[in-house]
């Protein structure tokens, strides 16, 4: 029963709301169709989900680890991840790089914001320093390595964005620039 349903009255603040029945509609004053609780009338607003992340570096090596979980098992990716509630997307690469890795990192500044709307994600990756050059698998890694630029395996990067955060990297050290980047031209993340 909806929080609004209440039989014993105003519902607690903690009630929960729209878990009644659902029906897909437009909502007044919206302009896309979503699924609202005939009960209530809450609105259950589905959003993209924040990926959050980082190129972390230590001295002219790169953090990579190769995935021990599907989606692309076995392929190499970035420290990144799903953003918590109440967590900073900082906060949130940080934590990754520590699941991950055990890498404590230190953040330099934002790399790119890419867009990937074929699974509904945005992706904030920031650039980054590993403190120490301790690292070791989590639980979401099979194995951690610092590579240099040459010595990555290309072949086995797991997703798109990875390659483009990568690329992005190597492009912000070369111009010695702070620049955001975001998606390249006509990229949107397919495989």
């Amino acid at each position: 029963m909806c929080a609004k349903q209440s039989p014993s009255g105003p519902p607690p603040a903690a009630a929960p709301r729209g878990d009644g029945p659902t029906t897909v509609m437009v909502p007044d004053g919206d302009t896309h169709p979503r699924h609202v609780c005939v009960d209530c009338g809450f609105i259950h607003y589905r959003n993209p989900l924040v990926v959050v992340g980082a190129v972390c570096t230590w001295q002219d090596r790169i953090l990579m680890c190769r995935r021990a979980i599907d989606p692309r098992k076995g392929f190499w990716t970035i420290p990144a991840g799903y953003l918590e509630l109440q967590e900073t997307t900082a906060e949130g690469a940080r934590r990754e790089a520590m699941e991950e890795a055990t890498a404590d990192i230190e953040i330099d500044g934002l790399l790119a914001v890419y867009n990937v709307p074929r699974i509904s994600q945005v992706q904030v990756i920031y650039r980054a320093r590993l403190r120490l050059p301790d690292i070791a698998p989590g639980q979401e890694s099979l194995e951690v390595a610092l590579f240099p630029r040459d010595w990555i395996p290309w072949d086995e990067i797991a997703f798109p964005s990875v390659r483009w955060a990568l690329d992005h990297h190597r492009e912000a050290l070369a111009a010695g620039d702070g620049v955001t980047r975001t998606n390249p031209p006509g990229e949107t993340g397919d495989y």
